[in-house]
């Protein structure tokens, strides 16, 4: 089924040297740019990391150190892939989670302000989990009677996505095919941050979403608990959630 689209969406896949959004960095990234009368625009980067990359991630996506050493850096290819992105929706697999967390971080690393909450999101895993609970590589043969012989190459498995969705438009009639319906329905939680730390209640107030303060609103933490804004500050947390932090704490000091 071809995607019913009012603008452009970006199908991607990143491969990195680990699975923390704070620390890890990219090794390559591959970008499926649909629009809406369906021609595509194709990239794949790779990219030094600036870090060695565990033997442990190679294994996995067979990207060594030797092969990404002449590589450009993510900074010197953030404002091409910003661009990329610019007025575009944004899909993926396990990409809520993880994908665009890890990208927002490395745009900020970067130095780029680039709002990527501004785009809606399609993590085309929560369909499937919500559908059959499988990984990418059952969801591809499920969906599309295909083996995904490349799998954890960034542009076979962005390519797969984008199959796996227009299979999953055409087995579901329940799923509108609708880029805003789609990324209502793989909204799992209403994040505040994209790491989701902070959430939205039903309200529509930020509240923590960990540890101690859990279920207990952002402002009135930062009011009782001023060390808990420092603490997380100077924590393993992703920039993002930081900056987003940062924001509430100004906006409560001028309320």
């Amino acid at each position: 089924m071809k995607l019913n689209l009012k603008r452009p969406i970006v199908f991607f896949d990143l491969e990195t040297t680990g699975i923390s959004v704070s620390k890890d960095r990219i090794v390559e990234i591959s970008i499926i740019k649909v629009f809406p009368d369906a021609h595509e625009e194709v990239r794949t980067y790779r990219v030094n990391p600036e870090m060695p990359i565990p033997p442990e991630s190679t294994a996995i996506h067979g990207i060594s150190d030797a092969d990404v050493s002449d590589c450009p850096r993510f900074r010197e290819i953030a404002r091409t892939v910003a661009a990329l992105f610019e007025g575009s929706d944004v899909a993926g697999y396990n990409s809520n989670k993880f994908d665009i967390p890890l990208l927002a971080e490395e745009f900020l690393r970067a130095g780029i302000d680039f709002d990527i909450h501004k785009c809606r999101f399609v993590d085309v895993q929560n369909i499937f989990h919500k559908k059959e609970k499988r990984t990418l590589e059952a969801a591809y043969r499920f969906y599309c009677d295909k083996e995904l012989t490349d799998a954890h190459s960034a542009e076979a498995d962005a390519r797969a996505t984008y199959e796996v969705l227009k299979s999953q438009l055409d087995r579901y009639p329940d799923l509108l095919n609708d880029v805003a319906f789609l990324s209502d329905y793989t909204t799992m939680t209403r994040n505040v941050d994209l790491n989701g730390r902070m959430v939205y209640n039903d309200n529509g107030e930020e509240v923590f979403n960990f540890g101690k303060y859990k279920g207990f609103r952002v402002v009135d933490v930062l009011a009782r608990d001023p060390g808990f804004f420092s603490w997380m500050l100077n924590g393993d947390f992703p920039l993002e959630t930081k900056r987003i932090l940062t924001a509430i704490k100004l906006r409560t000091k001028n309320m």
